[in-house]
């Protein structure tokens, strides 16, 4: 009787650990049963592509809600580095770019170092404002989401040409972000290899730094870790300016990824990266994730909507499919926090 309880409960715990997994894997196999043609190598180098960008987002995501926080901001602040790159990579040949007196292509380093210091200030500022003011991340993000949407939309307004998307951008750029190595009959795109260097920088910082171990720590406990000597204040601030590295690395990329940018680059991202996170077990109790775990749960987000899409399902119904993914996922986590308390 004893073994017969004990097996019910391993089974139980199993499926509380992984059910998440397994529905979002059937659905994935009923999208091939309807139509088999989605199994191919290229629609799954398609899907780790346009997974990349917000894969990237999804790892500076993760330390806030490491941190039993969340990052509402995320995606605008994507949107508004995004907009600077693209401003500076528009082609010197192209008559309605953003700085005629631009006369040549700037280096490839100068929009990426430029988009990544917008990230780091907006970043630093929700930091700021969890660390020293004590709010929570939820409030400061939504208004530093706010700010951030104004920011872009004053920024792309002021052209002299009027308010246009930005784009034309030079080939240098373009090659960089969406160049590839040719292996044998397909192409692997930089854009898969970025994300799997930022995942193993990620890696490395969570798991063998006093900053992963100090994060953790203030997750689970923020007053433990705080009289085991953690200098609370300062480990925050670090945590959301290696987002803000990942969030302006993410805008640089996903602004020659998608080829224009304009006043709703970003919209959702934040989401979809807070989501991911979910899928892949990083729990908003704080204190639990892994970075193998958050790049899995948004690929497998992104797989979902690619075969949502490939399946030419309505694009409003989408919407409503991923909410409940995201209800789903987040109620799991609330069980499994439940569970072990």
């Amino acid at each position: 009787m004893a073994d017969a309880r004990f097996d019910t409960q391993k089974l139980k715990d199993f499926f509380l650990n992984y059910s998440l997994y397994i529905i979002l894997g059937l659905m994935i196999v009923v999208v091939i049963i309807i139509n088999p043609a989605f199994l191919s190598v290229s629609n799954f180098i398609n899907i780790l592509r346009q997974a990349s960008t917000r894969g990237i987002l999804a790892l500076g995501v993760a330390g806030m809600i490491v941190l039993a926080g969340t990052d509402l901001s995320a995606g605008r602040i994507l949107g508004c580095s995004a907009a600077m790159t693209a401003s500076l990579v528009q082609s010197v040949t192209y008559a309605s770019r953003m700085y005629p007196g631009m006369e040549k292509d700037l280096p490839v380093v100068v929009p990426l170092a430029a988009s990544i210091a917008i990230a780091v200030i907006f970043c630093l500022i929700n930091g700021f404002g969890v660390a020293k003011l004590h709010l929570h991340a939820f409030i400061v993000s939504l208004g530093t989401q706010l700010i951030a949407f104004g920011v872009i939309c004053i920024y792309i307004d002021s052209q002299k040409n009027g308010a246009q998307a930005l784009s034309t951008f030079n080939g240098k750029f373009l090659n960089v972000v969406n160049g590839g190595f040719q292996i044998g009959s397909f192409t692997l795109p930089y854009l898969i290899i970025y994300f799997l260097i930022a995942a193993v920088c990620m890696w490395i910082v969570w798991n063998k730094t006093a900053l992963g171990k100090n994060m953790f720590a203030m997750g689970g406990n923020m007053e433990a870790a705080a009289v085991s000597g953690v200098n609370i204040t300062k480990n925050i601030m670090l945590i959301y300016l290696v987002a803000g590295v990942l969030y302006g690395i993410a805008a640089f990329l996903e602004a020659g990824r998608i080829g224009s940018v304009n006043t709703g680059t970003g919209l959702n991202y934040d989401l979809d990266a807070i989501s991911g996170c979910v899928i892949g077990g990083v729990s908003f109790s704080g204190g639990v994730g892994t970075i193998p775990g958050a790049c899995l749960g948004v690929i497998i987000l992104q797989a979902i909507t690619y075969s949502l899409t490939f399946l030419s399902v309505n694009p409003y119904l989408q919407f409503i499919i991923k909410g409940l993914i995201i209800i789903l996922a987040v109620s799991i986590d609330v069980r499994k926090y439940l569970a072990k308390k």
